[in-house]
């Protein structure tokens, strides 16, 4: 077969592969209506929920990903999530300020509600408890107008699969079937409600049991970076779909090229190699935090350059005159992901200063010395002083909830594929 059918054939699977994913993508969210997405621009969202809920603060992945789909006007998200919490257990220190005055200092239009987990351990038996624990926190939002104006809407959550390691994750398959059950039930709350609903489950237990992959979890419950980097995307989707990511084709010999994402023009011979101009679209996938395996199925989810018909040897790309990335002649060929452009490192530093604008806000909601500001210790000297600083938390995290708005800033860039020097790396 010729290069350039060869090419087209993994072009019509590679589509194929996006058909499958976009699909799965869709049927995350329960098809209540054909109106838009769960999440809209400009909403002010607060995720509420378990440790699941939590650690998507620490890990920023989500909101960066909310905040590049509804970039025209920008979503402000605050993390309530509390590890543990329960929607019948949601225990917090003396006088702690209240759920709902939190929702209306942050004028919620809408709720991410993260539970299941927790509950599950109850086994079958605790079901019953469990539809009445989630019917009564859905009715206890239902009509309230935290943003002064519109009924709050609020989108839930299933727990993730558990994950098989070994010695230390017994009884897999009863706790799944648990899940499993519970997601069911919080299914047919959601549809009975009319709410959106996103089902994690199901496609964790995919990935979880797809060979080829690195693992998602630190203790089969609970994620590790990876596994949020690989989770928030099926979150996001689930809420507010987006777009496929950026695909580059280049055939260097004949000087053509497509793209899907960015327009490629230019396209022309240089030091042995070939250049061309990239416009950027759209912003970027992020880049997974992981140097081991990924799955197959999100590998696929990645930015990537193909470049046919280059001469046998090692080319390294460049952009703007910068080091990406070297890889042999018929990697490029079948294509190589693309995750440090310099479009990817701003989206990278765009998640470092969600990290940053959530690290202020938990600083000031969630403090870690509460015995200071509501306890016993509240009337000390340092007592005295807290409230001036938790105040100040609060301004430092609404201003750098203001900075993010901009968003990224996409461009013209030059990128050349030219032979590389023997000490380059490979990817």
């Amino acid at each position: 077969m010729s290069m350039a059918r060869r090419n087209a054939s993994r072009r019509r699977a590679a589509s194929a592969q996006w058909i499958a994913l976009a699909l799965l993508a869709f049927h995350l969210v329960a098809d209540l209506t054909a109106a838009a997405p769960a999440i809209r621009p400009g909403d002010r969202i607060a995720i509420m929920g378990n440790t699941f809920a939590d650690q998507l603060r620490v890990n920023g992945y989500l909101e960066t990903l909310l905040l590049q789909r509804t970039s025209e006007k920008p979503v402000s998200v605050r993390n309530l999530g509390w590890a543990g919490d329960m929607l019948s257990a949601r225990d917090r220190p003396t006088n702690f300020p209240s759920e709902e005055s939190v929702l209306i200092a942050h004028r919620t239009d809408v709720i991410i509600a993260c539970f299941g987990l927790g509950e599950s351990f109850a086994g079958p038996e605790g079901l019953p408890a469990f539809r009445t624990a989630l019917e009564a926190f859905a009715d206890s939002h239902r009509g309230r107008k935290y943003n002064g104006a519109t009924e709050v809407r609020l989108i839930l959550v299933s727990p993730i699969a558990y994950e098989d390691l070994g010695a230390l994750t017994p009884e897999r398959e009863r706790r799944n079937r648990d899940l499993a059950a519970y997601t069911a039930a919080m299914e047919q709350t959601a549809t009975r409600q009319e709410l959106p609903f996103v089902n994690l489950f199901q496609p964790t237990l995919q990935l979880m049991t797809e060979p080829g992959g690195s693992k998602l979890t630190t203790n089969g419950i609970h994620l590790n970076a990876y596994g949020y980097w690989a989770v928030s995307r099926l979150l996001a989707d689930g809420v507010a779909p987006g777009e496929r990511p950026w695909t580059l084709r280049i055939d260097a010999r004949a000087r053509t090229a497509g793209g899907d994402g960015v327009t490629i023009t230019q396209v022309e011979p240089a030091n042995g190699g070939v250049r061309f101009t990239v416009k950027e679209n759209r912003p970027p996938t992020l880049a997974p935090p992981l140097k081991g395996r990924i799955h197959p199925t999100l590998d696929r989810l990645r930015d990537t350059l193909s470049v046919a018909n280059l001469a046998p040897g090692d080319y390294l790309l460049s952009i703007d005159g910068e080091a990406v990335l070297t890889a042999p002649h018929d990697r490029w060929s079948e294509g190589v992901a693309i995750d440090s452009s310099p479009l990817h490192r701003a989206a990278e530093a765009m998640r470092e200063a969600v990290n940053d604008k959530n690290r202020q806000f938990t600083s000031g909601w969630k403090a870690l010395n509460q015995v200071h500001i509501v306890g016993e210790r509240k009337t000390s000297e340092s007592g005295r002083a807290l409230p001036a600083e938790l105040i100040e938390f609060k301004r430092l995290a609404d201003q750098k909830d203001r900075a993010l708005r901009p968003g990224l800033s996409p461009a013209a860039r030059e990128w050349r594929l030219t032979p590389a020097p023997r000490s380059t790396s490979r990817p």
